[in-house]
């Protein structure tokens, strides 16, 4: 079966491009509150699983001993714009254990963010692994792996203890097993683990309210979440679709970007987990895709589908600023919620 037709691109009164993919919304006991498309073929989540990675860190007891603060477990969460703010954060984690950028396995890119990859250049300087956007998961790896007594180099291959804690993480939360055929290697050199759009909700679901979860793993959870909320400018940056929804609606709503077209969230009060899944990677489609499924299980009453509309629907506009069409959902998204 092919994944139905679920964003349009619109310039002027014409659709100018079509996005295809696959999408589910799952609660706490696996049942599926809605879904199009192939849910159960397995995709790489990417960044996406982030605070699931997460969890060891601080179910471990190495939050604690390091004394890290709300936004350095949100940094450990996210997929961050490499602003000075997520660099001087992740330089502090790592001076928690002694360590310095030299220890980063994450690779190096310019800033995810356009202003501080100019800054950086208009002082004659070049990135570090710090301004990649995973350094924050790659300095969380670091702390957990110092406060349990581990080697720290090769933190990032498959057979440390970290990545087996942090796959160990994934297979629980999910309920997805995890093999060497759905194992890759990720763009920060961490492995990269395909699991079913429907794993991927359910684990969401279960992320959000502990529900499944032991009562070790469901207190970090619920920790990370808080973290995530209070510090959404950690998890993504200014100006970007992650932060700027969990701005809007705070701890009632949680969404991470993977690549590829990669998107999951939750809504935590209503034991919800989406993930969705754009064929061909575009962030763009996957970003109206998830609005819009958290937009179906929003109250109708008190205004939150309006100020979601512009998540929904982004407005295009060109060079000079002229509004020259925008996405909107289609198929199975643009139907009205029964």
């Amino acid at each position: 079966m092919a994944n139905p037709l679920v964003v349009e691109v619109m310039r002027g009164v014409r659709v100018e491009s079509r996005h295809s993919g696959a999408g589910a919304v799952v609660d706490t006991d696996g049942a599926v509150a809605f879904a199009f498309g192939e849910i159960d073929e397995p995709v790489f989540p990417r960044s996406a699983v982030k605070a699931l990675q997460a969890l060891p860190l601080v179910e471990s007891g190495a939050a604690d001993a390091l004394q890290l603060s709300e936004a350095e477990i949100a940094l450990a969460c996210a997929s961050h714009s490499g602003a000075p703010a997520h660099v001087e954060t992740a330089t502090a984690m790592l001076a928690r254990v002694g360590l310095d950028v030299a220890s980063l396995a994450c690779g190096v890119h310019w800033p995810v963010s356009e202003e501080a990859s100019r800054a950086l250049a208009g002082a004659g300087r070049t990135p570090s692994p710090l301004h990649n956007n995973c350094s924050g998961k790659h300095a969380g790896f670091l702390c957990l792996a110092c406060a349990s007594g581990w080697e720290t180099r090769g933190y990032e291959q498959a057979a440390h203890p970290v990545q087996r804690a942090a796959k160990a993480a994934i297979e629980d939360v999910t309920g997805a097993a995890l093999g060497e055929d759905v194992c890759a290697t990720d763009g920060c050199s961490i492995p990269t683990y395909a699991v079913a759009l429907r794993a991927l909700a359910l684990g969401f679901a279960r992320l959000a309210t502990g529900a499944g979860l032991a009562r070790r793993r469901a207190a970090a959870a619920t920790r990370i979440f808080a973290a995530v909320a209070a510090n959404p400018a950690m998890v993504a940056g200014e100006g970007r679709f992650d932060t700027e929804v969990m701005r809007l609606f705070g701890p009632r709503v949680f969404v991470k970007t993977g690549a590829e077209g990669v998107y999951c969230a939750a809504l935590p009060d209503l034991g919800l987990g989406f993930a969705v899944k754009a064929d061909d990677g575009a962030t763009r489609a996957a970003q109206v895709m998830i609005a819009a499924m958290i937009g179906r299980f929003l109250p109708a009453e008190g205004g939150d589908r309006a100020r979601l509309g512009p998540f929904v629907a982004p407005v295009l506009r060109n060079w000079n600023g002229i509004e020259v069409g925008a996405l909107r959902a289609a198929g199975p998204l643009a139907r009205t919620p029964t």
